[in-house]
């Protein structure tokens, strides 16, 4: 398995609206990110990911996250999406978006449950919450999973410690609050994106 885009960190744009969805794609697009999840506990989901989906054209992966059931990931599939991010691990979901063609980055927390999503066809994992969790356990958990599966760390990353997840195991992560908050300005995204960049490619 390899990760699909050029840059493997997911842009999370919990919160945005469809007004101020167009503007921060473009920003990200523009910094190089090329993975874009919409949270589908964000106001006007079902408007935000096709304006998204058109912004980014096939300069990126583009799709929703907090997907909790099978009619939500038809649904996202429906809408033009291509990527699917989950929390949890539940195979009947995993299933589905792979039936649909939506790349699956599939939360997990424990072996049980990277290996459940694994059997259930998840292309990738994101170990969720991250931060909590730290580096050492990134390695005891990738020290066990298949080499080839993408790991993503989720939850508390920052600029400043990117470095250490990759360092532990990851091929990058998935970036919320320290990216993006609602209701910021579009400078503000680009600065973060450009500083998670710098990171990443720093690493």
């Amino acid at each position: 398995m390899a990760w699909p885009t050029a840059l493997p960190l997911i842009a999370i744009l919990r919160g945005i609206t469809p007004e101020d969805v167009v503007e921060h794609v473009e920003a990200l697009l523009q910094e190089g990110f090329d993975a874009i999840e919409i949270p589908l506990n964000s106001p006007d989901w079902e408007k935000s990911i096709p304006l998204a989906v058109r912004q980014a054209g096939d300069r990126a992966l583009v799709g929703a996250g907090t997907v909790l059931s099978v009619e939500l990931a038809s649904r996202v599939a429906d809408l033009g999406g291509t990527l699917m991010v989950t929390p949890n691990t539940d195979p009947d979901v995993i299933r589905r978006a792979r039936s649909r063609g939506l790349y699956t980055a599939i939360g997990f927390m424990t072996p049980s449950e990277a290996f459940a999503a694994l059997a259930a066809g998840a292309q990738s994992l994101k170990l969720f919450p991250s931060s909590n969790l730290g580096p050492s356990y990134i390695k005891a958990i990738r020290a066990v999973l298949p080499p080839d599966v993408p790991l993503l760390a989720v939850g508390g990353v920052t600029p400043d410690n990117l470095g250490q997840f990759l360092d532990a195991g990851c091929i990058g992560a998935g970036l919320g609050g320290d990216l993006y908050k609602p209701g910021q300005p579009v400078s503000r995204t680009r600065e973060q994106a450009a500083a998670f960049v710098k990171a990443y490619r720093s690493n």
